[in-house]
């Protein structure tokens, strides 16, 4: 993901006030701001999970590392989740339209050596989904299906890449790169070129964030004309046409992971695949101000009319196994409380069988830029409490692994004090 992402977009929230006290949510729902008791759910299926960052070498591998090295420093990473009673990984193998595995369809990640399309000598995923079963954690892996590259030159992509070789797929934006998501043969070959590793490894999941359309910049337009004019005809506008193509992107990725899934993994092996199809988007699906049926959020972002992610028909129409909005706000945050938004997905996730984890801002905890609340080591274990009000909120996910490493100021070691007595197994 890029140095700065919608892994750290807080909208318009850079200037709100915690609110103190109790908040009256929807549906007579309440809670206090400042503290919440602890509850405990041991034995209770859930996924504990932490995502792991590989572009730009954010969470692993370091720099400049031998494959040894990596590989270590891999282990090592597994071991501080098992340690933390986590049990699920969330791996990026695909950040950068590059592989952490010898795809045909990608160069390798620039991640492992420091060139696009550098053989690294070892295979990271296969090395990957091993280890995390040996510890008895759940490996799923994550995509990028449109994005790039992070600046704007083609060449200084790997001369086999496929922006290189298909340039008519390609939409330059800001200071990047993106696959035009209007164009079929596009939609068709990111969804090839994922799954592959699910046809091949061992992998529990295919995780997606939210990495679709990209997020407006102003004064900027993703210059889509041709493919709008070509096959946008039936739709009342561009948006609506646009909000198609993902999902569309969505429901047949989704079917050929069902299809896959009744097939027998490679190597001969007689066990069916269960990979899960998972998305983690930008938690503010619409504003109510914007739709009667969206979360009491003052959101300067909205998926449905910002990245075209109409992430709440995906959910209400089971064409995902799970959801993790990153609700990355704090209890009480003005514009985004974490509590409302955590009560509005449960109720989206009602009666769907699409299991909801909710993303954790484990990142902000301890940073001094951050809002106060993120100086209390017991906001995160909060959060759990809060969630476990809701028989929907399944798990959770922290972001990310090197936070979930160095723990600030202990907010993780809280949640494992108050929430995690033993190890569990993930939802099913």
């Amino acid at each position: 993901m890029g140095q700065i992402s919608r892994r750290t977009l807080t909208t318009a929230a850079a200037a709100a006030a915690v609110t103190a006290g109790s908040v009256t949510l929807g549906a007579g729902t309440s809670h206090a701001a400042s503290s919440a008791p602890t509850q405990v759910r041991d034995g209770r299926r859930e996924f504990r999970g932490m995502w792991l960052t590989t572009a730009f070498n954010r969470d692993w591998p370091s720099p400049g590392r031998s494959p040894a090295e990596q590989r270590r420093e891999l282990t090592g990473l597994l071991d501080i989740a098992v340690e933390r009673r986590l049990n699920a990984v969330v791996l990026q193998v695909r950040g950068l339209a590059d592989a952490l595995w010898p795809s045909p369809y990608e160069p390798w990640a620039k991640c492992l050596t420091g060139v696009q399309g550098r053989d690294p000598g070892w295979d990271p995923l296969d090395f990957a989904v091993r280890e995390a079963h040996l510890r008895g954690l759940e490996l799923h892996a994550w995509f990028n299906p449109y994005r790039i590259a992070t600046n704007p030159d083609p060449a200084r992509l790997a001369a086999t890449h496929p922006a290189r070789l298909h340039p008519e797929w390609v939409v330059p934006y800001g200071k990047a790169l993106f696959y035009n998501p209007g164009l079929p043969e596009v939609r068709r070959f990111v969804q090839d070129a994922m799954l592959d590793a699910v046809a091949r490894y061992d992998v529990d999941g295919l995780h997606w964030d939210d990495y679709f359309y990209p997020y407006p910049i102003p004064g900027q337009t993703f210059d889509d004309d041709a493919a709008y004019a070509r096959y946008g005809a039936d739709f009342p506008d561009r948006a609506a046409w646009r909000r198609d193509n993902i999902n569309l992107l969505v429901r047949e990725t989704g079917q050929r992971i069902e299809e896959l899934n009744r097939s027998p993994l490679s190597g001969g092996s007689p066990r069916l695949r269960q990979a899960r199809f998972g998305v983690s988007p930008f938690a503010i699906w619409r504003n109510r101000t914007t739709d009667p049926e969206g979360s009491d959020t003052q959101g300067a972002a909205e998926s449905y009319d910002g990245i075209y992610a109409d992430t709440r028909t995906w959910v209400r129409r089971g064409w995902i196994d799970y959801i993790a909005p990153m609700v990355y706000w704090h209890i009480g945050n003005d514009v985004a409380d974490y509590a409302r938004l955590v009560a509005w997905w449960a109720e989206t996730c009602r009666g769907t069988n699409t299991h909801l984890y909710i993303g954790e801002a484990l990142y902000k905890s301890g940073d001094p830029a951050q809002f106060s609340a993120w100086q209390d080591p017991a906001e995160l274990s909060r959060h759990l409490a809060f969630g476990h009000r809701f028989p929907e909120v399944r798990g959770n996910i922290y972001f990310a692994a090197k936070e979930v490493v160095a723990d600030r100021i202990g907010a993780l070691r809280r949640v494992v004090a108050d929430h995690y007595p033993t190890q569990v197994r993930t939802p099913r």
